[in-house]
């Protein structure tokens, strides 16, 4: 566990408590959006829009899982964040406030795919994104080697996880706004529009992993959600074998090349 001689300022507990509240107020969200809570499914809102067979970019169903692990790596921040050991810790100063803001906009975007229309899901979820891409950056940034596992597993792990798989999860949420909005003949031909988008998809995967040191938990994340998005294409309604086919290129890509550069760093050092 990172330790710091650094005095600890009321703003540091005030840091605290609002991750707390923000990790808190996103669990809620979630329940609301799983209709644990009384609420509507998220599959089942904005007349089915946001459903895993809306689209061609939409993934399969399983493939949303992944928030149980970006859910529970959350939860274990806002923890171990609250620890007296960790009230001045400088990281923590730098990314306490802006982990916070991310779990706010997580969970307004389950509060506005319940409630608001489809169009401004796009908005919180492409926030959502801009907050996440900032909060990895300040990660990356600010990590030193002596900041130790527990550190990197729950601030650089859990970010590049929530930043990679919303990455991905913008794609689908803006195909369903579109698919809603734009004439019925545009979609005529998906592939010309799906690989485009999934080429793009797979060459920011690996922008962000080259841009930050090769960490792997985005192109994970991208990949993870890539794959069920072939699963659906290939074995579920919309099927498109084009568009399966470049999702499982995709996926492998941004998963096992920044895997593979990750390994030989390991094999040759090359600094944190």
């Amino acid at each position: 566990m990172t330790t710091t001689t650094t005095p600890a300022r009321p703003l540091d507990l005030v840091r605290q408590i609002v991750v707390l509240s923000a990790v808190s107020f996103m669990l809620i969200s979630a329940l609301l959006g799983t209709g644990f809570l009384g609420g509507t499914s998220v599959e089942n809102t904005q007349s089915g829009s946001l459903d895993s067979d809306s689209t061609y970019l939409a993934p399969a169903g399983p493939a949303f899982s992944i928030w149980s692990v970006i859910y529970a790596g959350l939860i274990a921040y806002a923890v171990w964040q609250a620890l007296p050991g960790q009230r001045a810790n400088p990281r923590q100063r730098a990314l306490g406030w802006l982990i916070a803001l991310t779990a706010v906009i997580n969970g307004m975007w389950l509060v506005a795919a319940q409630f608001w229309a489809l169009p401004l899901t796009v908005v919180v979820i492409v926030l959502l994104l801009i907050a996440l891409a900032i909060t990895f950056r300040v990660a990356v940034v600010t990590r030193t080697p002596r900041d130790g596992a527990v550190d990197s597993v729950l601030i650089d792990g859990v970010t590049g996880l929530h930043l990679g798989w919303v990455s991905l999860a913008t794609v689908a949420n803006t195909t369903a706004w579109l698919t809603e909005t734009v004439p019925q003949e545009w979609g005529e031909n998906p592939a010309a529009f799906g690989i485009p988008v999934l080429i793009v998809v797979g060459v920011i995967g690996l922008a962000m992993a080259w841009a930050s040191g090769w960490r792997v938990t985005p192109g994970l994340a991208i990949g993870w959600g890539a794959a069920w998005l072939a699963v659906g294409r290939l074995t579920e309604e919309p099927q498109n074998t084009a568009i399966g086919v470049t999702a499982i290129v995709v996926a492998a890509a941004v998963a096992l090349i920044p895997l593979a550069v990750a390994g030989l760093r390991l094999l040759r050092p090359q600094g944190d």
